[in-house]
C-alpha cells in the first residue's frame, strides 16, 4: 500500500532560503523521472518524512506534485547533517508500477532461540535483505525464524522464505544471524594474573629498550 504525501514548490536554492526552509519543518528534496518534463524541485513535511524513515523507508510513496499531480516514487538517497544527523535534503525517483525493482527490506527476527535460553549470544549480520519485485509487492519487512537455533548454529540468507513474486538478492551463504557460544566469565584472580603479566611483559620490553640505546 502506498503513502500518501504532498509536495510544495520551492524556486529558491539559496543557502539562505534553505535554511529557512528546513526552521519551517520542511525537507529540500528533488523528484526525478522519465514522465517528468524536468526535475522537480520540491519540499516535504519533515515530521511525515521522519516518520517514513523510521518505519518503512523503502515504502512506495503517492507523491502528490504541484503541476505534475500525483506520482509514485521512492526514496533514493537521504542526506543527514553530520553532527546533529538531521534530515537535510532527500532525492526521490519516479517509478513505473508495472516494472521490477531492486531495494531492500527490514528483516525481522521471530521466535525465541533455543541456544539464547542456554546462555547463547544473539549475533545478528545482516539487517536488510536485497530483493526484486514489482513496486506493489514490497514486503514492509521480511520475516526470520530464529527458534531452531542452537549454540553455534546459524540462519543464512538462503534459508529464508521468501514469497513466489519475490526474488532475493543478496548472497544465499551470507549469515544474516548466529548464535555464538557464551564468553568464558574470568575471575578476579585470572584478571589480576593477566594485569601482572601484562606488566612483567612491558617491563622486559623497556629494559630491552634500555639495551639497545646503549
Amino acid at each position: 500500500m502506498a503513502i500518501t504525501m504532498q509536495a510544495q514548490t520551492r524556486t529558491n536554492a539559496s543557502k539562505g532560503s534553505l535554511r529557512q526552509l528546513r526552521k519551517e519543518g520542511k525537507v529540500p528534496a528533488v523528484v526525478y523521472g522519465k514522465k517528468l518534463e524536468s526535475s522537480s524541485v520540491i519540499s516535504l513535511d519533515e515530521k511525515e518524512i521522519m516518520h517514513l524513515l523510521r518505519s518503512h523507508p523503502n515504502a512506495i510513496i503517492e507523491l502528490s506534485i504541484p503541476d505534475a499531480g500525483k506520482q509514485p516514487v521512492m526514496i533514493t538517497d537521504v542526506q543527514r547533517d553530520a553532527l546533529s544527523r538531521k534530515v537535510v535534503h532527500i532525492d526521490l525517483h519516479q517509478i513505473n508500477m508495472n516494472e521490477e525493482i531492486k531495494t531492500a527490506v527490514r528483516i525481522d527476527l521471530t521466535g525465541d532461540s533455543a541456544g539464547v535460553r542456554e546462555g547463547g549470544v544473539l549475533s545478528v549480520s545482516l539487517h536488510e535483505l536485497e530483493i526484486q519485485c514489482l513496486p506493489n509487492d514490497i514486503p514492509e519487512s521480511i520475516e526470520a525464524d530464529i527458534s531452531s537455533l542452537g549454540v553455534g548454529e546459524n540462519l543464512l540468507v538462503g534459508d529464508l522464505k521468501l514469497p513466489g513474486n519475490i526474488t532475493g538478492l543478496s548472497d544465499a551463504e551470507q549469515v544474516v544471524v548466529a548464535v555464538l557460544a557464551p564468553q568464558k566469565e574470568v575471575s578476579e584472580e585470572e584478571a589480576d594474573e593477566a594485569a601482572k603479566e601484562d606488566e612483567k611483559a612491558a617491563a622486559r620490553s623497556e629494559d630491552a629498550n634500555a639495551v639497545d640505546e646503549e
